[in-house]
């Protein structure tokens, strides 16, 4: 059975604006019903470990109210506890909480090279392709370096008032580190796939971004 990790910050504060972040649910949750779909085992991940905060939560959505009932988000593991070769695709979910945590974490980003480069996929939406802004593989070269990516954009963070708040620009960081950044319109869907690595740029590519992995699994369509 295709095993993915679905990886989620653990910060909760929005800088010093006194309001609260996390995991963005639907970046979660979407894919996960995906994989679920699929026929994929699918695990958590965070960065401090147990309950990670959350974000952006719809009381009325079915499948994020599904994703919260059937996952124990109160024992997630930190990256450092886990084997990369138990795992055939890692996801990072989004949120504004990962520009602080994602970049940091070196056990989440060798979990992350160790997966890819065993021939696994490394996906990531929103803000969650934070996580590879300092993702290196073994060979010392960063993951997207050359690499077509998407993210969120410089202008989807000046349209929601925070390009001010979060510690860098997305899209910046990933073109700085080598990427070709391929933006779209505001809030549009939009997802790039370069090999084995697949990102998509906001909340609205989420469950397009978990197809995509989807379609690189050798059992894709199986269960």
């Amino acid at each position: 059975m295709t095993r993915v990790l679905i990886a989620l910050t653990s910060h909760s504060e929005l800088g010093g604006t006194g309001r609260r972040t996390g995991f963005y649910v639907s970046e979660a949750a979407e894919p996960w019903a995906v994989f679920q779909e699929a026929g994929f085992d699918v695990e958590l991940v965070s960065v401090a470990g147990g309950r990670p905060p959350h974000d952006g939560l719809d009381e009325d959505d079915p499948i994020q109210q599904k994703f919260l009932a059937s996952v124990d988000l109160d024992h997630t593991p930190t990256a450092a506890t886990l084997d990369p070769t138990s795992y055939d695709a890692i996801f990072f979910a989004g949120g504004h909480g990962t520009m602080w945590d994602f970049p940091d974490d070196k056990a989440l980003a060798s979990l992350a090279a160790a997966i890819y480069e065993r021939g696994g996929v490394v996906a990531a939406v929103c803000h969650g392709p934070s996580a590879l802004v300092n993702l290196k593989l073994s060979d010392g070269s960063y993951l997207v370096d050359g690499k077509n990516v998407a993210g969120f954009t410089n202008a989807e963070e000046a349209a929601v008032g925070l390009t001010d708040v979060v510690p860098f620009l997305l899209a910046d960081a990933l073109t700085a580190r080598g990427a070709v950044h391929h933006p779209a319109a505001n809030f549009a869907p939009q997802v790039v796939t370069d090999g084995r690595l697949v990102t998509g740029q906001n909340p609205q590519s989420a469950t397009l971004v978990a197809q995509a992995v989807v379609a690189q699994s050798p059992r894709a369509g199986s269960k």
